[in-house]
């Protein structure tokens, strides 16, 4: 969340100081804070803290790398080895493959229970952020989780997953339904458009696909985004969300029949259009 901050908060080498966006008031939060709040959460898999830059220059991603380095540290002696919670170290680098290696070397030395990449879905082109798995990924231990922060569209999953990524996390399937999209086989659709006022089918047409949003035709669905109820945004978030665990269930699926090539190139043949 600090990323998302950018606009108020300032960051040092001890840790980062934010204004919240609730009443303003001024907030200070380091690893050792950070480590503290994850334990207290009870959460079954904790992060460490670091530093997450926008696309920028190399200097800026350096300093960026070895403050996340040094925070990294720290987190993991502020965290009990016997604790039941697991937490992951998180590689930073931007596109550079020189720091990207560098980071992954220093991070999978501090041994923590999982790994995250950061830092890509935050400006950089779909062909920097595959560039930058194929770059490291490879010095990434494969015994321990691999996890991809903050990357969530459909094709990007399947870009992922084939290329070894475990875990992902992304705002996307509630984002998008906020604004009206959904996700289908056939491609993302904006619920807005004309072209449904009159269409009774079900969003999704394949037939074992199971959402409570299927109960609903894409007529009715138009009909509460053009009204603006609240109703639209939950039901397009629940297909969503069941769109990307189908997809992702798939690809498991895939994995054990060894199949995963086939699935992939046929899911984004018929996702992207051909495209």
């Amino acid at each position: 969340q600090v990323f998302s901050l950018t606009q108020i908060n300032k960051i040092d080498d001890e840790g980062v100081t934010f204004r919240s966006h609730i009443d303003g008031s001024q907030r200070r939060l380091t690893p050792e804070s950070s480590m503290a709040i994850q334990q207290a959460l009870g959460a079954d898999i904790i992060m460490a803290f670091d530093q997450c830059p926008p696309p920028t220059d190399r200097e800026t991603v350096e300093k960026a790398v070895e403050r996340t380095h040094a925070w990294a540290a720290r987190c993991r002696e502020a965290h009990p080895d016997d604790s039941q919670q697991a937490l992951f170290g998180i590689v930073q680098g931007g596109i550079f493959p020189d720091l990207r290696e560098q980071s992954a070397q220093f991070i999978q030395s501090l041994d923590f229970k999982g790994y995250a990449i950061g830092g890509l879905a935050v400006g950089e082109t779909k062909a920097e952020q595959y560039a930058t798995l194929d770059q490291t990924l490879p010095i990434m231990r494969a015994d321990r989780p691999r996890y991809l922060m903050g990357v969530g569209d459909p094709d990007d999953l399947c870009q992922a997953i084939t290329r070894g990524i475990d875990l992902f996390d992304c705002v996307i399937p509630t984002r998008l339904a906020r604004h009206g999209a959904a996700f289908t086989f056939d491609g993302r659709v904006n619920m807005k458009n004309a072209k449904f006022k009159e269409d009774e089918r079900p969003l999704i047409l394949d037939a074992d696909f199971q959402s409570y949003s299927q109960n609903f035709s894409r007529a009715y669905l138009r009909h509460l985004m053009i009204a603006k109820e609240l109703l639209a945004y939950y039901l397009l978030s629940l297909n969503n969300i069941a769109f990307l665990i189908t997809h992702v269930q798939n690809m498991r699926q895939a994995i054990i029949e060894g199949r995963l090539a086939q699935y992939t190139e046929s899911f984004l043949q018929r996702y992207l259009g051909q495209r």
